[in-house]
C-alpha cells in the first residue's frame, strides 16, 4: 500500500508525464506548420511514449490502492525559433524529468518503500536512455545548422521512428 505521500508524488509525476506528451504534441504541431513532417511523426512517437510513461504510472499508483488523481495539465508553448531550438528545449526538458524521477526514487527510498524503488528503477533507466537519444539528435542539428540539405535528411531520417509500447 502507498503511503500519502508517495500517493501524492506519484501523482504529481502522471501529471508531468502527461504533460510531456503535450509538449510533444505541440512540437509535432509546429514541426507540420514549418513543413517537417518526419520531425513532426518523431515528435508523434515521442508524445505517445511519453502518455505510456503517464499511464504506467497511473496503473502503478491504483494497483498498489492508491487514488490516481487527474489534475489539470499545463498548456505547453507552441512556437520555437528553429528545429534545433526545438531539440534543446527537449533536452532541457528530458534533463527536468530526470531529476523528477530521481527525486521520486529519493523518496520511495526514505519512506522505505521498496516496490515503489523497483518500479521506479524501469523509469530512471528510461531516462538515461531518452537523454541519450535526444542528445544525439541535438548534435545532428547543431552539425547540419541552416543547411537545408542536412535538414531534408534529418527530417527523412526522424520520420523512421516509429512508438512500440515496451512489453510489461
Amino acid at each position: 500500500m502507498l503511503n500519502e505521500k508517495m500517493e501524492k508524488a506519484l501523482n504529481e509525476q502522471v501529471n508531468a508525464e502527461l504533460y510531456s506528451s503535450y509538449f510533444y504534441l505541440s512540437m509535432s504541431s509546429y514541426f507540420e506548420s514549418i513543413s517537417l513532417p518526419g520531425c513532426a511523426s518523431w515528435m508523434k512517437a515521442q508524445a505517445q511514449e511519453e502518455l505510456f510513461h503517464g499511464i504506467k504510472m497511473y496503473d502503478y499508483i491504483n494497483e498498489r490502492g492508491g487514488r490516481a488523481i487527474m489534475a489539470a495539465i499545463d498548456q505547453p508553448p507552441s512556437e520555437w525559433n528553429s528545429p534545433l531550438h526545438v531539440f534543446e528545449e527537449i533536452l532541457a526538458h528530458e534533463q527536468k524529468v530526470t531529476g523528477l524521477i530521481n527525486d521520486l526514487a529519493n523518496l520511495a527510498q526514505d519512506e522505505r518503500d521498496h516496490a515503489s524503488s523497483i518500479f521506479l528503477q524501469w523509469f530512471i533507466s528510461e531516462q538515461v536512455e531518452e537523454e541519450a537519444s535526444v542528445g544525439e539528435v541535438l548534435d545532428k542539428f547543431k552539425l547540419i545548422k541552416e543547411d537545408k540539405g542536412g535538414l531534408f535528411a534529418m527530417d527523412q531520417d526522424l520520420g523512421k521512428r516509429v512508438f512500440t509500447p515496451p512489453a510489461k
